[in-house]
């Protein structure tokens, strides 16, 4: 029983500096507060997911081979389906991240050039001259040719580009 507290304590403290960490990200990159809220709710899934392992474990209805092997399939069958989706995402996090771009930056991205006026996990939304909305995806933000005309300043002190 007290590795089943020991598991709890340990996923629930690395579930919250992971969680504080892109949290602060977040917030510093200016990004709405459903996106904070959505990531925290996900990694609370995760760790109740790791603390049921670790009960059904010390329990005796699951043995190390059938967890890891039920837990592979699990999730090339999860990164197969959602691999656009977790590529957004990761491209988002990055993004927020490395503070290439924020809430109210002018930015050039193919033909659409407008203010950013939301930013989420999976796209970031930008308001063109003509009040359309143009709703790109972050990998693409991520892997294009992204023009930020308001982070020279930024990103030239953080990154010491002269």
């Amino acid at each position: 029983m007290i590795e089943v507290a020991v598991t709890a304590v340990g996923t629930f403290l690395i579930e919250e500096v992971i969680s504080y960490v892109v949290r602060r990200t977040a917030k510093i990159a200016g990004t709405s507060a459903t996106v904070i809220h959505d990531f925290g709710a996900a990694m609370r899934v995760i760790a109740v997911l790791v603390i049921l392992y670790g009960i059904l474990s010390l329990a005796g209805l699951s043995s190390e081979f059938t967890s890891l092997t039920i837990s592979g399939i699990g999730a090339l069958t999860v990164s197969l389906a959602l691999q656009n989706t977790l590529s957004n995402v990761i491209s988002g996090v990055l993004l927020l991240q490395e503070g290439a771009i924020h809430l109210n930056d002018t930015v050039e991205y193919g033909t659409v050039k407008g203010r950013v006026v939301r930013l989420a996990l999976r796209n970031t939304w930008i308001k063109m001259e003509s009040g359309s909305i143009a709703v790109v995806s972050n990998s693409g933000l991520a892997y294009g040719s992204l023009v930020n005309y308001f982070a020279t300043e930024r990103l030239s002190k953080k990154y010491a580009i002269e």
